[in-house]
């Protein structure tokens, strides 16, 4: 008896182990309120206060955000303005396509390729490939980003950055809607 006990205490555990390490779907947080609607999210003016931290969780770089948002039917552009904690600035427009039932895609002069992305309930992700500048060379990083909207002023980021399939860091946002 004991050494059944055992072996299915063991199954229980590998189980939970397996299903513990699963990857989350966005449609995981279909029933999380207030729901996200990008497009009626990212329009106006917000702020965004981040950091980047590196693969220890050393912060690297801070930074804030500008953004002057807008959509034209299906079409939207946010445009960023990054003041960075060094006083350097960058400005990455994003250019979002609404491709229906919560798909996104979007484009960007840093972005290589095509950024592919799906809403449900209160929650975003996307995924592309970011091309930095880092000590005079190009690199090209992958980015696993998630958004989820907390209340209708604020939404919380957060994207793991990696080469190669190896973690390198992540950037944690967090974004405020002026006049909401």
């Amino acid at each position: 008896m004991r050494r059944r006990q055992l072996m299915l205490g063991a199954t229980g555990a590998l189980a939970a182990a397996v299903t513990g390490c699963s990857t989350p779907t966005v449609t995981d947080y279909a029933s999380e309120r207030p729901l996200l609607d990008l497009r009626e999210y990212f329009n106006g003016r917000l702020d965004a206060y981040g950091v980047f931290t590196d693969r220890s969780g050393k912060v690297v770089k801070r930074f804030t955000v500008v953004m002057d948002c807008h959509w034209e039917g299906p079409n939207g552009v946010l445009d960023e303005a990054f003041t960075y904690s060094d006083g350097t600035t960058q400005r990455r427009i994003w250019r979002l396509t609404d491709l229906g039932d919560g798909r996104f895609s979007g484009r960007a002069d840093d972005v290589v390729g095509e950024a592919r992305g799906q809403q449900s309930g209160n929650a975003f992700s996307w995924r592309y490939v970011l091309s930095l500048s880092v000590d005079g060379k190009t690199v090209e990083v992958d980015m696993d980003d998630w958004m989820y909207r907390m209340d209708n002023r604020v939404m919380l980021n957060r994207a793991a950055m990696s080469k190669w399939g190896v973690h390198l860091g992540d950037v944690t946002l967090s974004f405020f809607k002026r006049g909401a």
